[in-house]
């Protein structure tokens, strides 16, 4: 016979496997926790405290979500079993997916995909980018100008990270 705990941590972890592998995350998975959490686990007052204060922090929503939730209701234990429900679905596949890569990287068809690849994600970046500031109608010459400077960090090999702190930096400094 199991105990209640045992049950109330079973029940955690089957519901945010479940939740996980029906949904992508995100707003979708609030929305399926809420039908699998509320009035059997928790009330409702209690998720939505949950969705507000897992929205504080930065990181993954849906994971501190979990984590608040299963705390809630179980502890630490709680906690680390709504995680491990959470993450299991997508490391398994992870996983899947490195082991196939591993034993095909070899393969000369496998480089060709890879160089095919590169093209067409420079290019949707690029797309991405066009759109941005095309949307804008009249873009300021300060955007022109941290635009040209974030370039030139690129080719001078400045690390992504520096730049694009230097560029927040720089917008709120120019751009009132």
């Amino acid at each position: 016979m199991k105990s209640p705990k045992t049950t109330l941590r079973l029940k955690l972890f089957w519901m945010f496997l479940k939740i996980n592998l029906l949904s992508t995350s995100g707003p979708s998975s609030v929305g399926l926790l809420f039908k699998e959490s509320v009035g059997k686990i928790m009330t409702e007052t209690q998720f939505i405290e949950a969705v507000g204060f897992s929205n504080l922090l930065p990181g993954s929503d849906a994971l501190q979500l979990a984590m608040f939730v299963g705390y809630s209701v179980g502890g630490i234990p709680g906690s680390l079993v709504a995680l491990l429900g959470s993450i299991l679905p997508t490391t398994v596949i992870m996983l899947a997916v490195v082991s196939l890569l591993q034993r095909i990287k070899g393969e000369v068809w496998m480089q060709g995909f890879v160089h095919g690849l590169s093209p067409a994600v420079a290019m949707v970046i690029m797309v991405v980018a066009w759109n941005l500031f095309r949307s804008e109608k009249n873009l300021p010459r300060q955007v022109l100008l941290i635009a040209a400077l974030s370039l030139l960090a690129f080719l001078l090999a400045v690390p992504s990270p520096i730049v694009l702190v230097g560029a927040g930096l720089l917008g709120v400094m120019l751009i009132r």
